[in-house]
């Protein structure tokens, strides 16, 4: 039992990080849209292994900088010069791996007749030139506001509240 409890545990920091970071919600955003282009690349095992690997690495990078700050917030009552130091790092180690997974997308995705054959494939399905922009949209609003966010307001809308979806009076 407290081994299913650990997992309880991790997802709970998961879904933690998700909600209070934005950075980890546009990792999670680009994450499934490179997933779904991907299959347009027929990219072999090994090479999906080594793209979730990379997905997995600027993830836990991720939540190891959300860690650092959280730490670091908890037990700095007032600016301290060694806790920038430690969050600027924790910052840095999680850019390296962004910028890492960029090379590695860029080594697993620079085919220009794919990008062509996508092209193609979204002109011959209008609907779909359609719902792209709809999907984006979504991934926006999720970065922005988050689950949390999002959640909230749409309740309010649902709760009869008559501002409009981004604030302000509805007027």
């Amino acid at each position: 039992m407290r081994f299913l409890k650990s997992f309880k545990y991790a997802f709970r920091g998961i879904v933690y990080c998700i909600n209070n970071e934005r950075n980890m919600r546009i990792h999670t955003a680009i994450a499934l849209y490179v997933f779904v282009f991907s299959f347009f690349f027929h990219l072999t095992r090994v090479e999906y292994a080594v793209l979730f690997l990379t997905f997995a690495l600027v993830f836990a990078a991720e939540l190891f900088n959300t860690v650092a700050e959280e730490l670091c917030d908890l037990n700095a009552a007032s600016f301290n010069p060694v806790v920038r130091i430690v969050k600027d790092m924790a910052s840095g180690g999680v850019l390296v791996c962004a910028v890492f997974s960029v090379t590695v997308g860029v080594c697993l995705f620079w085919k220009p007749n794919v990008f062509a054959q996508i092209l193609w494939h979204f002109t011959q399905h209008p609907i779909l030139l359609l719902l792209l922009p709809l999907f984006t949209a979504a991934a926006v609003f999720y970065i922005v506001l988050g689950p949390l966010g999002i959640r909230d307001r749409l309740r309010r809308r649902k709760n009869g509240n008559r501002e409009r979806f981004f604030g302000g009076t509805g007027k």
